[in-house]
């Protein structure tokens, strides 16, 4: 049976004054599928996720989106052609309310340069787009609220809802679950689960319960390089992954 392959790259390497930070990886992102990748800091995990939004150049190799060769795509082409990412640290408008930080990323995905005259934030679409992102993550009691004012969660929630302002077909997102406690992270894994039907999600996280729990598919990597993709099961019982990363010996 054909899988629905949104993203994939294969064998893409960076490499920065000899040092290479990502080294010949190759992986598939599917259609209701959470991929997650795991590593020590400096396994070449962020890197990876900025090759594959565009935000930094491969040295070889190549990225696909949707079927097509984006490898000498900008980030932003990207982003208009359905990839959505969040970042470590949050990327929020921290003055603006909710409900603006989602309708900015709307109207910046749905551009209607003609309409120079029309008041941005009455515009129907970018609006109606905003308030549904804010719904799909729980936000619908904060859409006045001031960004700055949201909880950490909340906040990142909230990068998630403008990720989905822009109508993603496949999300990035780097470490979601980062300072977070346990009311706060079980929040976003039953929205990741939701979220997964329609989507492809490349999840990098070092919670390691959350990452066995959401992804179908893990894949670890050790100084830029993968040593091991699998099931959670196939993952967690693999000798070098033990030994590399869980810290195992024997």
């Amino acid at each position: 049976m054909k899988t629905d392959i949104l993203l994939s790259c294969k064998n893409l390497t960076r490499r920065w004054d000899g040092i290479i930070a990502v080294n010949d990886v190759s992986l598939q992102l599917e259609r209701g599928s959470v991929h997650a990748v795991i590593g020590t800091n400096g396994a070449g995990k962020s890197t990876l996720i900025n090759l594959l939004s565009g935000e930094v150049e491969p040295s070889s190799g190549r990225v696909e989106l949707l079927g097509q060769d984006v490898s000498n795509w900008n980030q932003s082409r990207r982003a208009r052609s359905g990839l959505g990412r969040s970042y470590q640290r949050n990327t929020i408008y921290p003055c603006f309310t909710v409900l603006e930080n989602c309708r900015l990323s709307a109207q910046a995905q749905h551009q209607t340069p003609w309409s120079i005259w029309r008041d941005a934030q009455k515009d129907t679409t970018s609006l109606g787009i905003a308030r549904e992102a804010a719904h799909q993550v729980g936000l619908d009691d904060l859409l006045e609220c001031q960004a700055g004012f949201l909880s950490h969660g909340q906040k990142r929630q909230l990068e998630i809802a403008m990720c989905l302002s822009t109508s993603p077909k496949i999300l990035l997102l780097d470490e979601p679950l980062a300072g977070m406690g346990a009311e706060e992270t079980e929040r976003m894994l039953n929205l990741l689960e939701r979220l997964r039907a329609n989507h492809a999600i490349l999840l990098v996280e070092h919670d390691m319960d959350a990452v066995f729990r959401i992804a179908q598919r893990i894949t670890v990597m050790v100084n830029g390089v993968v040593i091991a993709s699998g099931t959670a099961e196939q993952v967690r019982t693999n000798s070098q992954v033990r030994t590399a990363y869980l810290g195992e010996h024997g």
